[in-house]
């Protein structure tokens, strides 16, 4: 089994604001892994916030060729296991080969990873679409820009309200609001009330990821649910995040890979909570990827590739808010750049 790594500068088609940077530009590292003239694809994308970089994931993985060439044919858990092993600290990086390996063993068994999965696709979510913070005006446009039935709207300014309000002057669509990590807990209650009657279906992440007995606080008295982005990252956060939050966001990149976050998923609902997946600008390969755990979930963030410029693949199609599945097995993915 052949590793080969692909980075990328992903170009956004605007400035791509939240409360703590923006970018106009999305480094990424797609993962290919080929063998027997077939080819499976991963992805996983730079992020400031967890310190992770497009060269941190290709040397750590250049390490690992010698026990990747000789890793074919074990199930995608175990492969998932033997590599966590020697990446305990580079999620980033596990996550684009969990992908690839994930997508490589679908294809050569002559499915789609949601057939391999044995998952009914015939009630999937709809993905929403993104509005980054920016000038009101600016956010208006945006929305306008991308007629959609749901939107994500990125808040954590001093007139995140005023923001949601003129927003809904020009669409019924369904909104939810994402202040990573911008408000305190009283500011999430006082909040919350007013964004439900603004038609807001829940707030993701309004808090400090550590802040535990503020989201005990805002979990017991916010009249709309508060789903948990940064303050839940790998396996053992969904128990931490009980009866702190309404629900998880899973990103793949975080966790490391759709292996994870499958289990992730489950115990989510065992325990009652609300699931989501969400993305981090990917391009069309970590899109296509997430596309086949939506019966598993209740919301998903998928828009990653609808932000970019100049993607460089094709996979799963977006058609106002409904996810299209490619024809191909596998994730579906093919590489065009």
């Amino acid at each position: 089994m052949q590793l080969i790594l692909r980075p990328y500068t992903l170009k956004l088609r605007h400035t791509f604001t939240i409360s703590r940077e923006s970018r106009d530009e999305q480094a990424s590292l797609v993962v290919e892994l080929r063998e027997d003239g077939v080819s499976g694809y991963g992805e996983a994308t730079a992020n400031p916030y967890y310190k992770i970089g497009v060269p941190e994931m290709m040397s750590d993985l250049e390490q690992l060729e010698p026990l990747i060439a000789k890793s074919s044919g074990m199930p995608p858990d175990e492969f998932w296991e033997k590599m966590l092993s020697q990446l305990p600290n580079n999620k980033f990086a596990l996550c684009a080969l969990d992908l690839a390996y994930n997508d490589l063993y679908a294809r050569k068994e002559g499915k789609k990873l949601y057939e391999l999965w044995d998952y009914d696709t015939a009630n999937n979510p709809l993905t929403d679409y993104t509005i980054g913070l920016d000038t009101i005006e600016k956010m208006v446009f945006k929305m306008q820009e991308m007629p959609w039935p749901i939107y994500k709207i990125k808040l954590g300014s001093h007139q995140d309200i005023a923001i949601v309000t003129e927003l809904r002057k020009h669409t019924d669509a369904i909104f939810r609001v994402d202040a990573n990590c911008g408000w305190s807990a009283d500011e999430t209650i006082a909040n919350a009330k007013v964004l439900k009657e603004l038609g807001v279906e829940f707030i993701e992440q309004p808090l400090p990821a550590d802040d535990w007995e503020g989201h005990k606080n805002v979990f017991e008295h916010s009249v709309l649910p508060i789903i948990a982005d940064e303050s839940c990252q790998v396996e053992a956060d969904v128990d931490k995040c009980y009866q702190h939050f309404h629900g998880v966001n899973v990103k793949l990149t975080k966790c490391g890979g759709l292996t994870p976050a499958r289990r992730m998923l489950v115990k989510a609902r065992e325990l009652g909570m609300k699931t989501m997946v969400g993305c981090m600008t990917e391009s069309t390969v970590g899109i296509s990827a997430i596309a086949h755990l939506l019966p598993l979930l209740d919301y998903v963030d998928m828009d990653g590739s609808l932000l970019l410029a100049n993607d460089i693949a094709t996979g799963v199609k977006l058609e106002n808010g409904t996810v299209i599945y490619s024809d191909l097995n596998g994730t579906g993915v093919t590489l065009t750049s």
